[in-house]
């Protein structure tokens, strides 16, 4: 019963988190969607590949066991390429095809062991680092949003007050 909660909520955790990134993607312009204050920056596009790559690896692959096919260091080197919602409608299909891979799993599965990025671990810290993994750049993505359209998202019912 444990493993089927988490089950749940690893999903959902994913979902909302595609759907809070849509939401940040659409107000940004094309320019913005790739851009670098300095080197040592990831444009938001760059994020949304990453994450692709990384549900694709952990989940669809090292879980699984699709072909590992994920081009980690072009996820990075990418300064242009992909539209708005060509990046979202991919990010989006990722998330949705890793989906039914996690709602496969069981308790004894879950506490079996995969071996990803050459290191073993279980099927159950594999799908947990990717919904750990997914939120951190979620965030990053919230956050540059902000600066960049000086907008307030909407997602917390929190309001400032002087």
């Amino acid at each position: 019963m444990l493993d089927q909660i988490f089950i749940r909520d690893s999903v959902a955790q994913l979902r909302k988190n595609v759907d809070r990134i849509d939401n940040c993607v659409a107000r940004l312009n094309e320019d913005q969607l790739w851009l670098r204050g300095h080197q040592s920056e990831n444009a938001v596009g760059n994020l949304l590949l990453h994450l692709a790559g990384n549900v694709r690896q952990w989940i669809i692959s090292g879980v699984g066991n699709a072909p590992d096919v994920r081009q980690r260091d072009a996820e990075f080197n990418a300064t242009s390429g992909l539209s708005k919602s060509e990046l979202t409608s991919r990010l989006r299909a990722t998330v949705e095809e890793a989906v039914p891979v996690i709602e496969s799993l069981n308790a004894e599965r879950l506490a079996s062991s995969v071996r990803i990025q050459n290191r073993d671990q279980t099927v159950l810290e594999a799908v947990y680092h990717v919904v750990e993994h997914f939120g951190e750049h979620t965030g990053q993505i919230m956050f540059a949003t902000k600066l960049l359209t000086g907008q307030e998202l909407g997602f917390t019912t929190h309001k400032r007050t002087a």
